[in-house]
């Protein structure tokens, strides 16, 4: 079959949109001279800003008119007469777009309800020992002879200039918040880690603009540590510049962590209610995993919760930092 254009489909959270990157990455290395496009919703898109192998970032802006814009998206997607459709997504939603995309060749999980109008399925499958982007690789598996790429972003030059008042001197970053309360350290917690930290180095603490208040209640409870909130001042690829050149970047199960692996940043990844053996670790040369075991009630969920399902959240309150530094 002749590829000359190819459509990758991610729509979801933005951990799930970096770590689809790495298809991005095996297909470049086998289709050099095809056209790529990826499509993201809407907030999502300017991760791809300058991406060296992106025909176009097409964007599905789910808040507003979600189903009418579905179906413009749709008409668009058609007219585009791709050559191969991968969904990364096991939602309806996804399946629409990809099934009746009329693209020569459509690949997808099983679990997707529009799965029946692929041309090349494999099942999704948790606790297997497999990462979330080989799962994704095994989309193209029957076509393409996969290089374990893994995933990557491309922060410009001018990102690394909009950083580099804050790099001058060894420093560490911590992106506190989550979008699951579960999966989101406490804040005590945090305090607790920085104080583990060299008194001469300053500590970046990220996010979006709605974590700023987080990050104001950590900065206030570290005393006189050097400490700064930079949560809402930088984009996406601003935090990936960041990130890249820290001693050590200190996330939760979440999305700073897939963002550290873009851009092969050192990171300590803290999972609470959630389990490393779902496959969704980070991928960094220097990367490591912190956690409570031997709690029966862990994990409790594959997403995480607004709050603890036995209410006692004993996998962010036992935390102890002290093992963390000693090992």
């Amino acid at each position: 079959m002749i590829i000359n254009k190819i459509l990758v489909i991610q729509t979801a959270f933005i951990g799930d949109v970096i770590l689809a990157t790495a298809l991005l990455e095996e297909l470049h290395a086998a289709y050099p001279n095809s056209e790529l496009y990826f499509l993201v919703r809407k907030g999502n898109e300017s991760l791809f800003n300058n991406h060296p192998f992106l025909k176009e970032t097409l964007v599905w802006d789910k808040k507003s008119n979600k189903i009418s814009n579905l179906f413009k998206l749709l008409i668009n997607i058609r007219k585009q007469k791709f050559d191969l459709v991968i969904n990364c997504q096991r939602f309806a939603s996804s399946g629409i777009l990809a099934g009746f995309s009329s693209a020569k060749h459509i690949a997808g999980f099983k679990e997707n309800p529009f799965s029946f109008l692929f041309n090349y399925t494999v099942k999704h499958q948790i606790n297997t020992g497999k990462h979330e982007i080989e799962r994704n690789a095994e989309l193209i598996a029957d076509f393409c002879k996969t290089t374990s790429q893994k995933p990557k972003l491309y922060p410009q030059t001018s990102d690394f200039q909009a950083v580099s008042e804050f790099s001058k001197n060894p420093y560490y970053c911590i992106a506190p918040a989550s979008v699951w309360f579960t999966k989101q350290v406490p804040t005590d917690k945090w305090v607790e880690l920085i104080q583990h930290l060299p008194l001469e180095a300053p500590i970046y603490l990220i996010g979006a603009p709605n974590d700023f208040e987080l990050c104001e209640q950590i900065k206030l409870n570290c005393n006189n540590r050097v400490t700064h909130n930079l949560a809402g001042r930088l984009t996406f690829l601003q935090s990936c510049a960041l990130l890249k050149n820290g001693v050590m970047n200190y996330v939760n199960d979440s999305a700073p962590m897939h963002l550290c692996s873009a851009v092969n940043a050192n990171v300590t990844a803290i999972f609470l209610s959630t389990s490393p053996t779902f496959g969704f670790t980070p991928l960094s040369s220097n990367s490591h995993i912190f956690e409570v075991k031997n709690l029966t009630c862990k994990p409790c969920g594959l997403h995480g919760f607004s709050k603890c399902p036995q209410t006692h959240f004993m996998c962010g309150k036992k935390l102890d930092f002290e093992l963390l530094f000693k090992a």
